[in-house]
């Protein structure tokens, strides 16, 4: 018969169903809440509210439309992605392949959005002189505009929402909080992940 551990540590018989079907695993009240939480904050942060914040201390496009979340994405993409100062280095060359790799797209939207970028006028192209068959990548003084905006927000936001967390609670936050990022990037929830929950739901 399957256990489970109570709330005082204590080790419980955890009976099985009369007809027969293996027990429901036990449930971990820590995970729960964790996964609660990071739903809440896809919620929240899935609003546009950082663009229109960003739009607000920046001037429109080149194109003459205003910035888009993809253009926020291209820019970041591309200064994490810019090595060193010396353009001529080949280890600095960012491509359109690198940037698809570091967003986790396909290159034909890679492509897209570096596109929409460029005539944004907030990422410059040139012949790479490595190869010139390929693009080298890099910022504008605009893009490096939204980047500095972007940023200064970003942390202004950090530091109201953990106004009253001590040095130490933020410090051991962003390195649990790292530590966690590195692992999801090495085992990310595929879409399929999400079709095998209905699948199971529906088989029960």
């Amino acid at each position: 018969m399957a256990t489970e551990t109570s709330a005082t540590g204590r080790t419980a018989e955890r009976a099985a169903p009369r007809d027969g079907t293996p027990p429901e695993p036990p449930v971990d009240g820590v995970l729960t809440d964790i996964a609660t939480a990071l739903f809440h904050l896809r919620r929240v942060w899935a609003k546009p509210d950082l663009v229109k914040r960003v739009r607000a201390q920046t001037s429109t496009a080149a194109d003459g439309r205003p910035l888009q979340l993809s253009n926020l994405m291209v820019v970041n993409a591309v200064a994490a992605l810019t090595g060193c100062e010396g353009p001529d280095d080949p280890s600095c060359e960012v491509t359109v392949g690198a940037v698809a790799e570091r967003l986790e797209i396909d290159p034909s939207t890679a492509s897209r959005l570096v596109g929409h970028a460029i005539d944004a006028g907030l990422v410059s192209r040139r012949p790479s002189p490595v190869d010139a068959r390929r693009a080298n990548l890099g910022l504008t003084e605009s893009g490096r505009r939204v980047k500095q905006v972007s940023d200064r927000f970003r942390r202004a936001y950090l530091d109201d929402l953990m106004a009253d967390w001590s040095e130490r609670e933020r410090t051991e936050f962003a390195r649990l909080l790292t530590r966690f990022a590195d692992a999801a990037v090495q085992a990310p929830m595929y879409p399929d992940g999400i079709d095998r929950i209905f699948e199971e739901a529906a088989a029960d």
